[in-house]
């Protein structure tokens, strides 16, 4: 596959992104920390589903996977609209730098490849809200929205993988191969991480994105 030159650095190596040292300390995850901060937090609303609010052992793994669903979704509209999007200001330029400009600048920085804390806190409130009102709290809330986290934390765990494990898994390739074509490629297309399901359901694959670049 060959690489077009939209990456500042292939090393894995960080550079400074705030004056402050310890919000730019902040910035720099290891891998393992989003299973330190979530896990407790599936087991606990997992607990509350089948525990505190003895929901169905039937209907917990079911809304667990409706949640698990509705990740995905999430994943590829956060990536495409939100990581993605393209502000004309200069504090919008360094917000979209912050969040996920400087990935594509440095793609192989192990410290910048999982969502820092703070972010997927701040993401994951609203979400939780919105999960009480469409499942109407209790046990069917705290089962759908442990199955969102799963989501997110296959998704951060990914993440990290397509750019630094191998494995000899054709699916996982395949999965690396696409990734990789949304860095070095087309940046406008393939943004499932986790999965391509919802890139042919938009048709963002690259083979798409391709076509419709050679139609206009």
């Amino acid at each position: 596959m060959s690489q077009h030159k939209n990456f500042v650095s292939l090393k894995d190596e960080t550079i400074r992104m705030f004056e402050n040292p310890i919000l730019d300390w902040m910035s720099r995850i290891h891998w393992a920390t989003p299973l330190i901060v979530w896990v407790p937090v599936v087991l606990y609303c997992l607990y509350q589903a089948s525990i505190v609010y003895q929901f169905g052992w039937i209907k917990i793994p079911v809304l667990f996977l409706v949640g698990l669903f509705i990740w995905t979704l999430s994943e590829y509209f956060v990536h495409r609209f939100v990581f993605h999007y393209h502000p004309s200001t200069d504090f919008g330029k360094r917000i979209s730098f912050l969040m996920h400009g400087v990935h594509h600048d440095y793609p192989n920085d192990s410290k910048r490849l999982v969502m820092p804390p703070i972010m997927s806190i701040v993401l994951a409130i609203p979400f939780f809200v919105f999960f009480n009102m469409a499942f109407g709290g209790g046990g069917a809330t705290y089962s759908a929205f442990a199955g969102m986290v799963c989501g997110y934390l296959v998704y951060d765990m990914m993440h990290y993988a397509l750019h630094h494990a191998k494995w000899q898994n054709p699916y996982f390739e395949k999965l690396k191969k696409h990734h990789m074509a949304h860095h070095y490629v087309h940046p406008e297309a393939g943004f499932g991480v986790s999965n391509m399901f919802w890139d042919k359901v938009f048709q963002t694959e690259l083979e798409e994105a391709r076509k419709k670049a050679n139609e206009e």
